[in-house]
């Protein structure tokens, strides 16, 4: 009798993976593709091949997992949500490249190349440590889309292998989180996808600094929130008067961020003084951007003592990635920064 692909237990997430990727995706993909990568799977791991690799990472959990976050944290992209699910299995032999252009087309078969491609360059690599293999993995996908699969990826990864038992398999994985794809993904804009590797790669290399910050939140989160409603309430109401079309956001830093000012700063958790962030995204047209962006400082920094020292300004020189905003840190209610 042929050993079945799946445990009782990966059948059972493989069915929750898949509706809610149908459900994910409905609006870019057909139920016939999935059905084509679904007989691929089978056809790959008939007989004695296992979609387990060396680590115990399930390969077909995986891949759908990944394209489950591109939908949710990225966009729902077809043709980059059918290369994340089929490149491994052209690494298995089960699909050809030229197979995927006859289903999908060239900007799959493409994708699927580039992926290759940098698996391969992995497989000839120890530990990611130098900007040369920065610049190689740039070379070697040759599409952004490519590199946004794989920081996706990465950041998969790194929820799976929480408590994994092979630690020096995990270390190896959370530095290269955290020093090649969390700063690629802050360059592609990709904000909270950066601060999960970064805060998962503390996690993983030093577990109780971040169980001891985490915890130190917890403990303050009711009186945070509080206090970023109060900061936010007045705030809004002026900004309604001005008929601007926004939205504003409040947030307690990352840990990781925290743990940085924490190491830097060489103080406790209650010492940091820009614990909170809030932000306000403007939707205007273009030709009124700055302007309006500067009427908004006007009202904050009217609102709220600003130090002139912190503020930064990314609209008269944006960043080299693009981004265009006013930083500045302020005083708010209870005299605190």
């Amino acid at each position: 009798m042929e050993k079945p692909i799946f445990t009782s237990a990966e059948t059972t997430e493989l069915k929750a993976l898949a509706r809610t990727l149908l459900r994910e995706a409905a609006e870019v993909a057909s139920p016939k593709d999935f059905a084509t990568v679904k007989d691929a799977v089978a056809r790959a791991y008939s007989g004695e091949k296992s979609p387990v690799d060396r680590h115990g990472i399930n390969r077909v959990l995986h891949s759908m997992r990944t394209a489950i976050a591109l939908c949710q944290m990225v966009s729902p992209d077809r043709n980059m949500i059918i290369a994340t699910m089929t490149y491994g299995l052209c690494m298995e032999e089960a699909f050809s490249q030229d197979q995927i252009r006859k289903l999908w087309g060239e900007d799959v078969e493409h994708m699927v190349g580039g992926l290759i491609k940098v698996s391969t360059l992995y497989g000839k690599q120890g530990v990611v440590k130098t900007d040369n293999f920065r610049r190689l993995l740039m070379t070697f996908a040759e599409d952004i889309r490519v590199i946004i699969i794989m920081i996706v990826e990465r950041l998969i990864l790194m929820r799976t292998i929480n408590h994994h038992p092979d630690e020096k398999f995990v270390a190896d994985t959370a530095f290269e989180a955290n020093y090649l794809y969390a700063p690629l993904a802050h360059r592609l804009g990709l904000y909270k996808i950066k601060s999960d590797l970064e805060d998962m790669s503390l996690k993983y290399t030093a577990r109780e600094t971040y169980s001891k910050i985490a915890a130190e939140l917890n403990e303050t989160k009711v009186a945070r929130d509080a206090y970023i409603a109060d900061f936010i309430t007045p705030l809004k109401a002026k900004l309604d008067t001005t008929g601007l079309k926004y939205e504003i956001k409040g947030r307690t830093k990352s840990i990781y961020s925290i743990w940085n000012k924490l190491r830097k700063q060489q103080v406790e958790l209650s010492g940091i003084y820009d614990l909170f962030a809030i932000r306000i995204i403007l939707d205007v047209p273009l030709d009124r951007e700055k302007a309006d962006c500067w009427n908004v400082y006007s009202i904050v920094t009217d609102m709220y003592t600003p130090n002139p020292a912190r503020m930064k300004d990314w609209l008269s020189i944006p960043k080299s990635n693009g981004y265009e905003s006013l930083h500045t840190t302020v005083k708010g209610p209870d005299n605190k920064w």
